[in-house]
């Protein structure tokens, strides 16, 4: 239980009933009635901190919090979770499915509590990526989309992964103009020791596209080259990169050992070691990301399921090929949480790495904040770390 006995971090700050005067009004100037309401909780994450106090929702906004008054103990109001990196869930597998199945995808991540998220697209043919490009739905109902991330095709021969070595290219910018006129692209991984790589760097950052290095060779020479052009982040960190030896340190320990590198991190239990994880959170507090790599798996159980259209098969939790390897996981950003605060981190920092972390790394500062002025996307959590709700502009999308 995180609520009870010593409910939260010892140096929580006390009520303060910070607001903001955000009323809905009707066309004669006079306050809207019955617009305003409560959340019925007894904390909540408020810039990384938990603050005692109930928080107040009208016209989609948080227009107050730790605001004194009955509330049901045990309840936290946290952040929407921001996922920026999900290959498929609930079954539906977003390379290969149309708005129906964004919206079955999207209905599924609510009930986790990831209230945004990129849908993420791995190496592939220009004409199967353009194709899932053009499905990504401008809007829906449901958990906001952030934009496309390209995982790939521009990535290290000796790192692919799971993607298939037919379609991986050199950095080509005919290609990637291209893709990026498909459709809203806001994160796009690439091995930045190849040859025109950082070229394509300026060219993302020009876009205002976040530039992630990820299934990569580089070594920490190269990675600091990157780094010092723009690359700000690195995709799942330790996974599909170089190892780490005492004087050949890799990309890894590149990005671990800047203070302006956010790494992202698959915590499953599957992909990292969990003295790893830990290693990689203390060292990089306040500029982790928490990731899921969700596949079609994600949310469903045991059995088999697509990814990018090929066969993968989930059991006991873990995604992989026919052949063994690694596919993408069957994690939830909920369970990403829970799982880093297990090992030891700090709730606040565990819920900062699954909201406002990653919401930076993509540049969204009206996401992954619960504060005054803030969007309304809320989860509320119990003392179990259990959903009780999840709200979307201060509308209840999930009950628990």
């Amino acid at each position: 239980m995180i609520l009870g006995d010593g409910p939260y971090s010892d140096d929580m700050q006390p009520e303060r009933g910070g607001r903001l005067d955000q009323r809905r009004r009707q066309p004669g100037g006079a306050a809207e009635p019955g617009m305003t309401t409560r959340l019925d909780v007894e904390a909540a994450l408020v810039d990384g901190k938990l603050v005692r106090g109930d928080v107040e929702v009208a016209g989609g906004l948080v227009t107050a919090v730790a605001l004194a008054g009955a509330r049901t103990p045990g309840r936290v109001a946290v952040p929407g979770f921001v996922d920026l990196q999900v290959n498929g869930f609930a079954g539906v597998d977003l390379m290969e499915t149309d708005r129906a199945g964004y919206a079955r995808a999207g209905a599924a991540l609510l009930e986790t509590g990831t209230t945004a998220y990129q849908p993420t697209f791995v190496t592939g043919p220009e004409d199967t990526l353009v194709a899932a490009l053009r499905e990504l739905p401008p809007n829906q109902d449901g958990p906001r989309i952030v934009g496309a991330h390209l995982e790939g095709p521009f990535l290290s021969p000796h790192r692919l992964g799971v993607h298939p070595p037919a379609w991986r290219l050199d950095p080509d910018r005919a290609l990637l103009l291209r893709l990026l006129e498909a459709a809203r692209v806001s994160q796009m991984t690439l091995a930045p020791e190849l040859p025109g790589a950082l070229d394509l760097v300026d060219l993302l950052i020009e876009r205002r596209v976040t530039v992630s290095a990820g299934h990569t060779d580089a070594t920490a020479d190269e990675a600091h080259r990157a780094f010092d052009r723009g690359v700000r982040t690195v995709t799942h960190v330790f996974n599909a990169m170089r190892p780490i030896a005492p004087r050949d340190p890799g990309i890894a320990l590149a990005a671990l050992a800047r203070s302006d590198v956010t790494v992202q991190l698959i915590a499953d239990g599957h992909h990292v070691a969990s003295e790893t994880m830990l290693v990689a959170c203390r060292a990089a507090r306040g500029r982790f990301a928490l990731v899921t790599d969700a596949a079609a798996a994600a949310g469903m159980g045991d059995g088999e399921f697509k990814l990018a259209g090929r066969r993968v098969v989930s059991a006991g939790g873990v995604v992989r090929t026919p052949e063994g390897r690694l596919a993408g996981s069957a994690l939830t950003m909920l369970d990403a949480v829970r799982n880093v605060h297990a090992l030891g981190i700090g709730l606040e920092d565990a819920l900062t790495a699954a909201t406002a972390v990653p919401a930076g790394i993509v540049g969204r500062a009206d996401l992954g904040r619960l504060a005054p002025g803030s969007r309304a996307d809320v989860v509320v959590l119990d003392d179990n770390l259990e959903i009780s709700r999840v709200l979307i502009d201060g509308r209840v999308v999930v009950a628990g």
